[in-house]
């Protein structure tokens, strides 16, 4: 990719070393997916883990879409 600007590339890409995404992976709708939170109630996919090709053409599940979810806290049992 050639990127022409005429802001220095230190200051375009400073931070981009250090940046660590949190990734998630959820199953909505039977599609098992990971997804990158962007608020409390919303996170954008990264990319799906199914098998089934038809999966991959439903835009509605197309990496880089917008979807809502709801986080659920896991319940720890005691030893």
């Amino acid at each position: 990719m050639i990127h022409y600007s005429v802001v220095p590339m230190e200051v375009i890409f400073d931070g981009m070393e250090s940046y660590v995404p949190k990734y998630l992976e959820v199953e909505q709708g039977g599609i098992s997916m990971q997804i990158e939170p962007i608020d409390g109630f919303q996170a954008r996919i990264v990319r799906l883990y199914s098998c089934n090709p038809q999966d991959y053409l439903n835009n509605q599940y197309a990496p880089g879409t917008i979807i809502s979810y709801s986080p659920v806290a896991e319940k720890h049992l005691p030893i």
